[in-house]
């Protein structure tokens, strides 16, 4: 077993550790996650069934994703920085964006989700698997 996943906000007031290995690690070219990124694409590390802890309070928004998933956004109330989603419908799930992680360089995706959406400025990786839209199966 790896190190834990550690990392947290820009300001510090949220941190988080998460023992597991991610399912999955990949880049997200929808509408929200480059709104919630402020660029091309939203980088994200998933976990199924990992021992999470959580320091801070994180405040929370909603959305309803393509597929009709509800995902919870949590982010720093404080800094304002996206830190991690929840999925309430799905309670074994939990997700980090890559830039909150201590130690970034653990970052290792292998796909890209909703290239439909991508911009000619934000290519997907050649050695990426892409997805028009989120896989589901």
């Amino acid at each position: 077993m790896s190190d834990p996943f550690t990392g947290g906000c820009a300001c510090g007031a949220v941190r988080y550790s998460i023992v597991g290995e991610p399912m999955v690690q990949a880049d997200c070219q929808c509408r929200t996650c480059q709104r919630v990124s402020g660029t091309g694409h939203g980088s994200y590390l998933t976990f199924k069934d990992a021992t999470v802890t959580l320091q801070g309070e994180a405040r929370r928004w909603e959305a309803v994703g393509d597929l009709g998933t509800v995902k919870s956004h949590a982010f720093c109330p404080t800094c304002g920085a996206p830190i991690y989603l929840a999925f309430p419908a799905m309670a074994d799930l939990f997700t980090i964006h890559a830039a909150s992680l201590d130690d970034p360089k653990r970052y290792a995706p292998a796909m890209t989700f909703f290239t439909a959406s991508g911009f000619p400025w934000d290519p997907v990786p050649s050695d990426h698997q892409a997805f028009e839209g989120m896989p589901t199966g």
